[in-house]
């Protein structure tokens, strides 16, 4: 634990993953490696908490040099198989990583502006949420409605973002392919609880629920798509800076397609798109309060 005498812009809480790979290797991933180098990008000072084994800690240590980590020890790395066939994604959880509760966030790091919850695989305590009384709070559900059996393969079924969280939330992310088969009222129950609600739609772009009106669309932008890992969580992070930094829902909902549009364009954490590479492709961000 160094360098947290003062809090960073944004704060990321959740697993870093070990992400296998087809030929047996692995590479780094997890929610908060995403979005935490996308905000790196943005221009953020970045915060993550999370727990690994020493090895997963250091490529986290290598890929983002720039962001403080707070590292809760441990003897086993949260470790995921994706396949992906059709656009469609099957998941293996073959171990997780200790729990995150409120005792690893730094006192420096709870007046932090910006604060994402971004669980993988229900590690994130929803009490955790009590350390952040004056933040920008947000949160990507999908870790909290993954549920798995002894075998480890994963299933998208609880849907049950937990019931403490969603007053303190000001934004809830969340893929269409996530919410599939729940209740035809929860994006409405969630959308009454919740200032905004994304719900992201691959390539037709995001639907986004304010203060309970909705879906307005924000559209998918052109991308040549090589691997989707991440984008969502790119997705979300823009969405929340967007915010941060004055946009409207939907300008901010449209800013947020395009990075995640750039997201999907190489394989893995390589895909996160630098301000340059945004800048490339649209040009029209330049000098905008959203870009920073």
């Amino acid at each position: 634990m160094t360098g947290i005498s003062s809090p960073p812009d944004l704060v990321l809480v959740g697993h870093v993953a070990r992400d296998v790979l087809p030929d047996g290797g692995w590479r780094l991933g997890g929610a908060v490696a995403f979005a935490g180098l996308a905000a790196l990008r943005l221009g953020l000072r970045v915060g993550i908490v999370t727990s690994a084994p020493p090895d997963l800690a250091a490529a986290l240590r290598v890929t983002l040099p720039a962001a403080e980590l707070v590292i809760v020890p441990s003897a086993e790395a949260t470790c995921f198989e994706n396949v992906y066939r059709g656009g469609a994604r099957t998941q293996r959880l073959r171990s997780r990583a200790a729990p995150l509760g409120g005792e690893a966030v730094p006192k420096a790091w709870q007046s932090a502006p910006l604060v994402m919850l971004a669980p993988i695989a229900q590690e994130v305590a929803p009490e955790l949420i009590e350390r952040f009384p004056r933040s920008l709070l947000a949160a990507t559900g999908q870790g909290w409605l993954r549920t798995w059996d002894a075998g480890g393969h994963v299933t998208m079924g609880s849907f049950a973002v937990p019931d403490t969280l969603l007053p303190r939330l000001d934004l809830l992310t969340i893929s269409a392919e996530d919410i599939a088969t729940a209740p035809v009222d929860l994006l409405a129950a969630w959308s009454r609880a919740i200032a905004l609600v994304a719900v992201t739609r691959g390539a037709e772009g995001a639907d986004v629920y304010h203060h309970g009106l909705g879906p307005r669309r924000a559209e998918a932008c052109v991308a040549h798509e090589v691997d989707p890992t991440g984008a969502g969580d790119v997705f979300a992070v823009a969405l929340l800076v967007a915010l941060w930094r004055g946009g409207t829902p939907d300008t901010a909902a449209q800013f947020a397609c395009q990075v995640a549009a750039l997201a999907v364009e190489a394989p893995g954490l390589d895909a996160v798109p630098t301000r340059e590479a945004m800048l490339a492709r649209y040009p029209e961000l330049a000098g905008s309060p959203l870009l920073g």
